[in-house]
């Protein structure tokens, strides 16, 4: 990548470029090429031929401008000549008769490809995009773009490196119109981004362009190339993120939010292989009038603003590089009401699960990458996406997410993490919906290791989290089907979701409401036919919480009885005693009690509604038993809930009275918002 008018330092006398007249299609010079030299000012001029550099510009003799007005022309009469680029005239480039898709533009501006002519131009033959701007508010964009340019000229190999390059402007003044303001700019393919994810053959076709090999993947810690397409457009991924965080981390350490993030303003140069975050035409200082300040708590309050502005459009284009499904217009855009509407991002994978495993439940190639190490996908998409935006993460800390580092980088995980992990492995084994003695044991285990990194202990905390729609994943209780049995009546469990609201925000009062969906089957083939009458079971009841604690019972304390030792605690034990474990969970041995939260229940109502009327001899009390029989007890007994051992944004889990656990996921409280099958 060429560095046209490469800005000096104050503090250096002279710079030597490299190969400083350079076809932008061939050749790379890259950041090595650039050697600091003490030499005079004046044999600087006079190898820059004519380049303006902010250091020197202002001690241009006149001679020397009009000597060199090929490259840099004279400013119109009461027009101010910005620094760091060049004026150029029309004459200068050869317009060419196509313009690629990637660089389509607003209404307001008109896009030309263009070649450069002027031989003493050290642009000479390259490419780049001539974009005129026809409105008042579109000239101010060009012009606020260049503007930027003056405060990134600092790290100017950094600037070269992650953001479409400005090289000047062409501008005139004509006799009753508006004056005519064309911006140009780099050129860095004829796709954006948005327009490569399009291609039915991108993934293949984008690893060329950026000739991946064991070197280039090695910046984003992985050792090897190819292999199955999950871990290539994982890889794949990794690299495109890495690169659009840190090219908006740079302009975030300059005081400046880019405010257009998105995929058709971002282009993957083939030339030296980075993204490109688009021109700057809309960028935002964090500071109007600098840092300092009598109003320095809003300017404060502004710059994490802006910063968590980018960030969430980081989010955006994250989630479409993985999920193409995202990139159908009215999905996207149920995926972005979803956020507006004030829902947690944690519970992005069950809101769009039913999308995700339409044409297969497991072979969906974005739902395998971002269930990959734990669900870590999920969540670093859920920390740039969250509703807060003094809790969105930064370039930085996405930096350093394990999503974002590959298997050769060892990085140590937050407890934050560690929870997210056990929470994102329960959920997957529960849908594999094989629930082997192995497999049940292997939930229990997780559910008791969640209970002890319970982040949440105090009612105050679960207040907080509790209020909202669950949806039941598992019950460690008892298990009865269909197979085996012989009902008077076929029924069959749909979701089953747990509702909890606050009535007053005065007290701790919560109005709990258990939905349980079903079908009943009536016909002799309900086997290979599901279809039959829907229904809904509700049970509603109040009720109130308060602080209390769950006991362990040592060997001491269980010395007299037959019960023994479960096979749960026994595994609890020795995961604490390992040396894997033991910088994880804070306990060196079972502990004898936990803090819970524990629900008092008050008056049960219970409702059943059909969408059809039943067949003669069908007993509504059967359909009421069989449903009593196929669902845990504490879903139909509220009374049966005794406390909550684990919450947070995404998981909850409740036990009953008899000791079984209950997992649950956070779900869509409003059903419109769906994405279904």
């Amino acid at each position: 990548m060429a560095l046209y008018g490469f800005s000096l330092n104050p503090c250096l006398e002279s710079v030597e470029v490299c190969q400083f007249n350079v076809n932008l299609s061939t050749t790379l010079i890259r950041p090595r090429c650039l050697r600091f030299n003490r030499k005079p000012a004046c044999s600087l001029r006079r190898n820059l031929h004519g380049v303006r550099c902010s250091s020197v510009s202002k001690s241009v003799s006149s001679k020397e401008s009009q000597g060199n007005d090929s490259v840099s022309k004279t400013a119109s009469p009461g027009e101010e000549e910005p620094g760091h680029v060049t004026r150029f005239e029309m004459s200068d480039f050869m317009v060419l008769d196509r313009v690629s898709v990637g660089l389509a533009g607003r209404a307001d501006e008109v896009i030309f490809e263009a070649i450069v002519k002027d031989s003493s131009s050290p642009l000479y033959n390259s490419r780049v995009v001539l974009r005129q701007l026809t409105s008042a508010q579109a000239q101010r964009r060009g012009r606020r773009a260049i503007e930027v340019l003056k405060k990134l000229v600092g790290r100017r190999i950094l600037y070269h490196s992650y953001s479409m390059q400005v090289y000047g402007y062409v501008t005139s003044h004509k006799s009753g119109s508006h004056s005519s303001f064309t911006l140009v700019h780099g050129y860095h393919g004829s796709f954006s981004l948005r327009h490569w994810l399009q291609q039915p053959n991108w993934l293949p076709t984008l690893e060329a362009t950026l000739a991946l090999d064991e070197e280039s993947v090695r910046r984003v810690g992985d050792d090897s190339v190819g292999g199955p397409a999950v871990s290539r457009q994982l890889r794949l991924t990794r690299i495109l993120m890495r690169d659009l965080l840190i090219g908006v981390n740079y302009l975030h350490c300059h005081g400046i939010a880019h405010t257009e993030l998105r995929l058709e303003n971002v282009h993957i140069s083939p030339i030296d292989r980075h993204i490109k975050v688009g021109i700057l035409g809309n960028a935002a200082d964090f500071y109007e009038n600098g840092p300092s300040g009598s109003a320095l708590d809003s300017k404060v309050n502004r710059r994490q603003m802006m910063i968590a502005f980018d960030m969430r459009c980081v989010g955006f284009m994250m989630a479409k590089m993985v999920l193409s499904e995202l990139m159908d217009p009215s999905i996207f855009t149920k995926f972005k009401h979803f956020l507006m509407m004030g829902n947690d991002p944690s519970c992005l994978r069950e809101f769009l699960l039913p999308i995700l495993t339409r044409n297969s439940a497991t072979g969906n190639v974005g739902l395998q990458i971002l269930d990959r190490n734990w669900g870590a996908g999920w969540n670093l998409l859920s920390l740039l996406l969250t509703v807060k935006g003094s809790k969105r993460i930064s370039c930085l800390d996405a930096l350093r997410h394990p999503f974002l580092c590959g298997p050769r980088w060892r990085v140590v995980p937050s407890m934050d993490i560690i929870r997210w992990g056990l929470g994102s492995t329960a959920v997957r084994i529960t849908e594999e919906y094989i629930y082997r003695k192995a497999q049940r044991g292997r939930l229990a285990h997780f559910i008791e290791l969640m209970e002890m990194l319970n982040p949440h202990s105090r009612p105050k905390n679960w207040l907080e989290f509790l209020p909202g729609k669950w949806r039941l994943l598992y019950s460690t209780g008892r298990h009865i089907g269909l197979t085996l049995r012989q009902p008077p009546v076929r029924v069959l469990i749909g979701n089953t979701y747990l509702t909890i609201e606050r009535t007053s925000k005065s007290n701790t009062s919560l109005l709990v409401t258990s939905e349980i969906g079903f079908t009943i089957m009536v016909g002799h083939d309900w086997p290979h036919d599901k279809r039959g009458i829907k229904g809904k079971l509700q049970v509603n009841s109040s009720s109130r919480l308060r602080a209390g604690k769950r006991l362990y019972l040592n060997e001491a304390a269980m010395e007299g009885f037959s019960l023994g030792q479960s096979n749960s605690e026994k595994f609890i034990t020795e995961k604490l005693s390992s040396r894997k474990w033991r910088k994880v969970i804070p306990f060196t041995e079972l502990p004898s009690n936990l803090p819970v939260a524990k629900l008092l229940p008050d008056n049960v109502e219970i409702t059943m509604t059909l969408d059809d009327t039943l067949e003669q001899g069908v007993n509504a009390a059967n359909i009421v038993q069989e449903i009593r029989t196929q669902v845990p007890p504490e879903m139909f007994e509220l009374s049966n809930i005794v406390c909550g051992t684990y919450v947070d944004s995404r998981m909850l889990v409740l036990r009953g009275v008899n000791g079984s656990a209950l997992i649950f996921t956070r779900s869509c409280r409003d059903e419109k918002l769906q994405v279904t099958k």
